[in-house]
């Protein structure tokens, strides 16, 4: 069964979903009006605990199960994701080398954008070969302030 909650955050509301013990979708969203006090399942109530020790700079990783959807290239990409440390970037090029596939570069920007679980998965540390912020499902003013946030807290 699927439970979804809806997070105030400093960043603006967060919609995240669970199946089956799984965290399955984190989104950023513009609407705030499905923020309730209603009770949450305990592993969406622990998401939200994690999700606010990582922005306010007391936690740098999360552990929590994840079971994103997607193809085996995808889930590829997203797991090399995981393997880019806290307050570093790395460019779709470097991605694409640490799977394997160095000349997919493209194709690991299209799984990027497909994340469905962001923030927990750090598609956010993935930038341009220039160094300069590309697309984010959640706009470049989240992914610059994520991007910031992990280098001023990372230095603690």
């Amino acid at each position: 069964m699927k439970h979804t909650a809806y997070i105030k955050t400093v960043l603006g509301p967060i919609k995240i979903s669970e199946v089956d013990g799984f965290i399955t979708e984190l989104l950023f969203v513009k609407d705030n009006n499905e923020i309730s006090g209603k009770q949450k399942p305990p592993l969406l109530e622990e998401a939200e605990k994690q999700i606010k020790e990582y922005l306010d700079g007391t936690s740098k990783e999360f552990d929590l199960p994840l079971a994103a959807k997607g193809t085996e290239f995808q889930k590829t990409v997203w797991e090399a994701l995981h393997r880019i440390p806290y307050g570093e970037t790395r460019s779709y090029k470097q991605i694409a080398t640490m799977i394997g596939r160095p000349d997919a570069s493209r194709a690991v920007g299209m799984a990027n954008g497909k994340n469905p679980i962001l923030l927990l998965t750090p598609c956010h540390r993935v930038v341009g070969s220039d160094g300069k912020l590309t697309g984010y499902a959640a706009g470049l003013e989240i992914k610059e302030q994520l991007l910031e946030l992990e280098v001023t807290y990372g230095s603690r």
